[in-house]
């Protein structure tokens, strides 16, 4: 057994002590790791970078400790139990790494714990000692209690390396709810100045939970539920595990205590909130326990490379608001909206032509999580195009198949092939037939078009199979209307991105630029936008500003078909028709269908 004392030592300084006891003798000497990298954030880390002070001892003399590479030590030979201790500094305010101050505590024990690496399967002990300012602190995690643990010295258990670092802790005064859905318990803990309508999150978050469990049969996965939640001026992300996420929010998105009435219209940061808490507790299905054969087992020495997160994350993405509709939440008008902020968002970024989203997957470890100026003219997200290749799977499979089938029974044959009894992993090329065995349906040409090579997806025809008109349009904003990004900063106006094929692009405006003067007159966001809202197509304007420290000119014209489109949508009525018996389901029968909850929340 591995024994791990966690010690909350210095809140001023973001210090974090840790102790490893190692009982087990080794010959060669242990070799300890510290992970490169978090499950569900595929991007290397590195977070032994806040590791120091690493030494060992045996029988209280000193043992060697020999630092190999940036995150792993040899230990020299040992015979008797060996006791490893080092510091961690903690000041990563994010769901992926560790924060501590004086007003609480968050950590991922992926961050804290490093391990012998031939003991990765050997149970563990990990015993946390509060502050002592915390002496009025909680502990929220769902890593269970050790037998005999006491309020003065909490101890935890886990079967495993692996699971242990799958469950996360806040340690704080914070707030406290829970809710019960389809017989199983779920907490919500919330850290930080906030003002949140505890009672209409908790309702809003037990629909959603119900509807996720009720697709997958009834039963969740787990014993119980923990959203901890910390809230900052202008927080966002999350970050799921086997039975909880950790999710950073603003203030501005937690419910009002004014928003009281059931099924009136939500503010959209409020809405924005269910849909990652909602995402992440998808996540509990597909990628915890769905996962890549490449994540079998993780390697947290490296990058573990799979082109298949466009399913993984992708589909979670398109699940995570439909759910919203489905549990009533929100209205189907309200999830129009979000899904026509999806399409926008893809097709803001040029680099959906260039680049397929089975490639982003891959190569997700260096470009997705390290954007710059250029990523939107190179780059797709495999989130949001992947939740439109999930959309287009979805409406074809029940078009097809008259209503009787959904990416609902994909989903579900997943789960009962590689999920709900540990199974292997998705292979990199079985995902086709899985559709297959799921609906009867044969898909292998569509997905190999939508989501191994880049381009369009044919997202008109099949939103109209279900009453939905896609309408593309020219956007009319400022700065998207001539295909670059901007941000004022103080007085200057600075270009931060240009799009391929732009009025930006063809004027030779780059990122960095700072503009001065449009047409003689000063610029900033708002005269710009409103300037090109005044102007016809076919316009001109001279431009002057900096480029690093020299004074430029360009000139530019607005387009009469912009590079970039916005898309609209809105339901399509119908005539009306006889039905006869035997025919098929009209466009708004297989929406109504598509939006429907999977279960009745009593």
């Amino acid at each position: 057994m591995l024994h791990y004392q966690i010690t909350l030592a210095d809140p001023a300084a973001h210090l974090i002590r840790v102790t490893l006891k190692i009982e087990a003798p080794s010959r060669k000497g242990h070799q300890l790791l510290l992970p490169a990298w978090i499950p569900g954030s595929y991007m290397i880390r590195e977070f032994a970078r806040h590791l120091s002070q690493l030494k060992a001892e045996e029988n209280g003399m000193p043992l060697s400790a020999t630092k190999l590479d940036k995150h792993t030590w040899q230990l020299a030979p040992n015979r008797a139990a060996v006791i490893v201790s080092y510091v961690v500094y903690a000041w990563d305010l994010s769901v992926r790494a560790a924060h501590f101050d004086d007003t609480h505590a968050f950590f991922n024990p992926s961050v804290l714990c490093v391990l012998p690496v031939a003991l990765r399967d050997q149970p563990i002990e990990l015993e946390l000692k509060l502050p002592k300012i915390g002496k009025h602190w909680r502990v929220a995690t769902t890593l269970p209690l050790a037998p005999g643990s006491a309020k003065k010295s909490l101890r935890f258990s886990a079967p495993d390396y692996d699971s242990l670092i799958d469950h996360p802790f806040e340690c704080g005064d914070h707030t406290v709810f829970k809710f019960n859905a389809c017989g199983t318990a779920h907490e919500v803990v919330i850290h930080g100045q906030h003002d949140t309508n505890t009672s209409r999150l908790s309702k809003d978050l037990q629909a959603i939970c119900f509807e996720q469990i009720a697709m997958f049969g009834g039963t969740a996965p787990f014993d119980r539920y923990l959203f901890m939640t910390t809230v900052t001026g202008d927080g966002y992300g999350g970050l799921e595990h086997r039975s909880s996420t950790a999710l950073l929010a603003s203030r501005q998105s937690m419910p009002p205590p004014s928003l009281i009435s059931p099924g009136s219209v939500l503010p959209e940061s409020y809405r924005n909130f269910l849909g990652l808490a909602s995402h992440e507790y998808f996540h509990s299905w597909n990628v915890k326990r769905i996962m890549p054969a490449a994540f079998k087992p993780y390697d947290f020495t490296r990058e573990n490379h799979t082109r298949l997160l466009w399913i993984f994350e992708g589909f979670t993405s398109y699940y995570d608001d439909l759910v919203l509709c489905r549990s009533q939440v929100i209205r189907p008008a309200d999830y129009l909206e979000c899904l026509s902020t999806t399409i926008n968002q893809v097709l803001s970024a040029p680099g959906r032509l260039t680049h397929s989203v089975a490639d982003a997957s891959f190569e997700a470890w260096i470009k997705y999580y390290r954007q710059d100026e250029n990523s939107p003219n190179s780059q797709v997200s495999y989130y949001t195009k992947g939740a439109l290749v999930a959309l287009c799977l979805d409406l074809t499979i029940r078009h097809r198949s008259a209503g009787a089938h959904s990416l609902d029974d994909v989903m579900r044959l997943l789960w009962t092939k590689f999920g709900a009894m540990d199974g292997p992993g998705l292979g990199e090329d079985e995902f086709a037939s899985v559709v297959k065995q799921a609906t009867g349906i044969k898909l292998n040409a569509e997905i190999e078009h939508w989501a191994y090579q880049p381009g369009e997806l044919p997202l008109a025809e099949v939103l109209a199979t279900h009453g939905v008109a896609l309408h593309l349009e020219a956007p009319r904003l400022g700065s998207a209307a001539l295909g670059m990004r901007v941000a004022q900063r103080g007085s200057e106006l600075h270009v931060t991105h240009v799009m391929v094929g732009s009025a930006a692009h063809e004027a030779g405006l780059s990122s960095g630029d700072v503009l001065m003067a449009w047409d003689g007159l000063r610029v900033d966001d708002k005269m710009l936008e409103a300037w090109v809202l005044r102007q016809a197509a076919g316009w001109e304007a001279e431009i002057v500003g900096f480029r690093r420290d020299e004074l430029r000119r360009w000139h530019i014209a607005r387009p009469v078909q912009p590079a970039l489109k916005r898309a609209r949508l809105e339901l399509m009525g119908e005539a009306p028709s006889i039905r006869t018996r035997g025919s098929a389901p009209t466009p708004s029968a297989l929406r109504d269908r598509w939006f429907s909850p999977t279960g009745v929340l009593s």
